[in-house]
C-alpha cells in the first residue's frame, strides 16, 4: 500500500478526520483539546487538510456555515487505508523535546538553582490548563460512542502525563531548595490531591 507524500503528522490528521468527517476549524478544536499528545502550529492543522485532499487522502466539499461556507473532510478510500496500514505498523517510543530537561542539563553552568526552580516553575500554569482542555476533551468523547472507548484511553494517558510533570517539578523543586513558604503551598496541594483520592 502506497503511502506517498505521507508523515507522522499527516496521520494525526486523518485520524482527526475520522469516519465522522472534519473541517480544518474542527480540527484545531481538537488540537486545542489535545495538545498534550501532539503540539504544533495552528496553521499546519489548516494547511495539512488541503495537502491531504489534492493528495487524495482526504475528499473536501463546501458545506454552509453560520457566517460563510466551510470546508469539511472526509476519508478517502486512500486515506482510510494508509490509515488502517500505518496503525498496523510497530509503534516507535514517542519523540520527545522536553526544554525542562535540558534546563537541568545547563543547571551546573546557569549556577542559579532559585532561578531554575522558577523558570519551571511557570509550566504549573500550562499544565493547569491542558489538564482544563483534557476534561472538556473526556466529555466531548462521551457524545462520541463509536470512539468513546479509544478517547478515554487516549485521555488517560493525557492526564497521567500532566501527572508526571507535576510530580516531577514537585522532586525538582524539593531537591533545589525551593523557599519554604513556596515549597509549604506544594506540600499543601500534594496533600489535598492525596485526600481527594482517598475519599474517592
Amino acid at each position: 500500500m502506497s503511502s506517498e507524500g505521507l508523515n507522522p503528522f499527516s496521520y494525526v490528521v486523518l485520524a482527526l478526520v475520522g469516519e465522522g468527517g472534519a473541517g480544518p476549524h474542527d480540527i484545531v478544536k481538537m488540537m486545542r483539546r489535545g495538545r498534550a499528545y501532539w503540539a504544533t502550529s495552528e496553521s499546519h492543522y489548516y494547511a495539512e487538510p488541503k495537502r491531504l485532499a489534492k493528495l487524495g487522502y482526504l475528499q473536501a466539499e463546501s458545506r454552509p456555515g453560520k457566517t460563510r461556507a466551510r470546508t469539511h473532510c472526509t476519508l478517502s478510500d486512500r486515506g482510510r487505508d494508509a490509515l488502517r496500514a500505518w496503525a498496523a505498523e510497530p509503534t516507535p517510543f514517542p519523540r520527545i523535546q522536553s526544554e525542562a530537561t535540558v534546563r537541568l542539563l545547563a543547571a551546573d553552568i546557569v549556577a542559579d538553582d532559585a532561578a531554575l526552580a522558577r523558570s519551571l516553575d511557570a509550566m504549573r500554569t500550562e499544565l493547569d490548563q491542558i489538564a482544563a482542555d483534557l476534561g472538556e476533551a473526556v466529555a466531548v468523547a462521551q457524545t462520541l460512542p463509536h470512539r468513546q472507548r479509544y478517547l478515554e484511553l487516549v485521555h488517560a494517558f493525557g492526564r497521567a502525563l500532566v501527572q508526571l510533570h507535576r510530580d516531577w517539578l514537585d522532586e525538582v523543586e524539593a531537591k533545589l531548595g525551593m523557599p519554604p513558604a513556596r515549597r509549604e503551598g506544594v506540600d499543601q496541594a500534594v496533600a489535598s490531591r492525596g485526600a481527594r483520592k482517598t475519599r474517592s
